[in-house]
């Protein structure tokens, strides 16, 4: 018997493979492709305290392995989220999920983190700071340790479960913000959130996003979220979550070997809507091809 199962502290997922923020929406619509209780879980769409439209179009581009975003979380606000997509979510998907927190300063955070948390359907929040498509919060806190330390701190008081901080590549030492998420109270961390890049048609000369600069994430952005993985699982003692450029079973294998507990899967929902399923269904084999029966035994190996 293959055992998949891992765990987040006190929380037992069935299995580490997690699609990603922003890349599920908050799951109705891949719940009528197959069933979604097959994930270990799944992180909503980022949510926010108010309703966001997000940023002008053109806000996504194709990339030569992965793709540019500036989508800015557009969401319909933490109120709708709990009342309305709670319960629809619950008729589809019988575990918890993480759900994903964006804000702009430090009270929309805090006021988005106890509504949400409360809802028994919240294994835990995922703390974003680390999105570079919005104007203010997001990366401009996820970027510098004293800024993610204090908004870790503030919102672990008012939070009813885990909190996952998610970090932002685009720093100097993320094994130092990471630290700092970690003593400011954090009980996992999350990484890599995308990396900041841009898009021009050669024809006009101009940026393809109407923000000019966007997230950058696919198959490219990989080897960049494995070396930040391993930094961060050897600067903490929480739990890492690892993610950027996951395309299949082997991925999570490595992203595991270098230290994560589990494992998101992101822009490749978007070109391949069963590839979790894929992944989950193809991990036994690659277990059993290492000569192992237990994905935990994989953990660390890089380290």
């Amino acid at each position: 018997m293959i055992n998949l199962s891992v765990k987040l502290n006190d929380w037992t997922l069935k299995n580490p493979v997690i699609p990603a923020s922003g890349t599920f929406g908050y799951g109705l619509e891949f719940s009528m492709l197959y069933d979604l209780n097959v994930l270990g879980a799944f992180s909503t769409k980022g949510t926010t305290w108010e309703p966001r439209v997000g940023n002008p179009l053109p806000r996504i581009a194709e990339t030569a392995s992965g793709m540019l975003n500036a989508v800015g979380l557009q969401n319909p606000g933490a109120q709708a989220v709990k009342s309305l997509y709670f319960p629809a979510i619950r008729r589809v998907f019988s575990d918890k999920l993480i759900v994903n927190v964006g804000g702009h300063d430090e009270e929309s955070y805090i006021k988005a983190v106890e509504l949400l948390s409360d809802d028994p359907i919240v294994g835990a929040v995922e703390l974003n700071i680390s999105c570079p498509n919005v104007k203010a919060g997001g990366m401009a806190i996820g970027t510098d340790a004293g800024l993610a330390a204090g908004l870790t701190a503030a919102v672990k008081k008012v939070c009813r479960c885990q909190l996952i901080v998610k970090l932002s590549p685009n720093v100097t030492d993320i094994a130092a913000i990471a630290r700092a998420a970690e003593d400011a109270g954090a009980d996992g961390i999350s990484l890599i959130n995308t990396l900041l890049g841009m898009a021009v048609d050669y024809r006009t000369g101009r940026p393809i996003i109407a923000n000019t600069y966007a997230g950058h994430s696919g198959g490219a952005i990989k080897p960049v979220a494995l070396r930040m993985v391993h930094q961060v699982a050897k600067a903490v003692k929480i739990p890492v979550i690892g993610m950027g450029g996951v395309e299949t079973a082997e991925d999570v294998i490595e992203f595991m070997s270098v230290g994560a507990t589990a494992v998101m899967v992101g822009s490749k929902n978007l070109t391949d809507p069963f590839v979790c399923k894929k992944i989950i269904e193809r991990l036994p084999s690659v277990l059993q091809e290492l000569g192992t029966d237990d994905i935990n035994t994989v953990r660390g190996r890089a380290l």
